[in-house]
């Protein structure tokens, strides 16, 4: 069942909206795909509340430790990283705005998430067999708007996965909404498009990108 604000609950069962109601990530980005950062109130290209070189020193950091949890496989600590009420989204298609109706790659909340990370990290996961990790490389970073205590965020990404003798590469954008929580910065909603999400793969990804 879905929450009013479109959040997803453990149940996960979809449910329609009314015609006039934002659902899942237009809850939280209005203009999510394709976002356009003039449309948020604040948008730093405008020369308003252009963010402090601390702040992005900040966020930029905090990507690259997101990237850094995940190659060390301390999944914890990245699900720490969300809000309560934070998702990890990862569309099929780069136009796709909502994760109601519409099939996704990952739809998950936090409680999802924890889900997942009990089993991959079961010790007869096979599909987390010795000679598998990742490697991450975040650039382009680039604040697209700001508001009280809450920032857009744009980056690139490029991943390359090793599982036994084989190696797959993933690139793409990153699209965070991030909040401060208890002075820390917290994912409120992290989008990932894939370049090549369209592409055959052997086997699913296992784990978040």
């Amino acid at each position: 069942m879905s929450t009013p604000d479109g959040k997803l609950v453990q149940e996960i069962v979809i449910e329609s909206a009314g015609a006039d109601a934002a659902i899942g990530a237009q809850a939280v980005a209005p203009d999510h795909s394709p976002r356009d950062p003039a449309r948020h109130a604040g948008f730093v290209g405008d020369g308003a509340r252009e963010p402090a070189i601390a702040v992005v020193r900040e966020i930029e950091r905090f990507l690259y430790r997101q990237s850094e949890l995940l190659d060390t496989r301390q999944w914890q600590a990245y699900i720490d990283l969300f809000a309560d009420a934070g998702v990890y989204w990862m569309p099929v298609a780069p136009e796709q705005t909502e994760w109601q109706g519409s099939p996704s790659i990952f739809a998950e909340d936090k409680h999802m998430m924890t889900v997942r990370m009990g089993r991959v990290s079961h010790p007869t996961a096979w599909s987390q067999a010795p000679m598998w990790s990742t490697s991450h490389v975040i650039g382009n970073v680039v604040v697209e708007a700001t508001g009280t205590d809450r920032w857009y965020v744009r980056s690139r990404f490029h991943m390359m996965e090793l599982r036994r003798d084989t190696v797959r590469h993933f690139g793409g954008t990153y699209r965070h909404t991030l909040v401060r929580v208890r002075g820390a910065l917290r994912i409120e909603l992290q989008r990932v498009d894939l370049f090549n999400s369209q592409a055959p793969f052997d086997y699913v990804l296992q784990v978040w990108v």
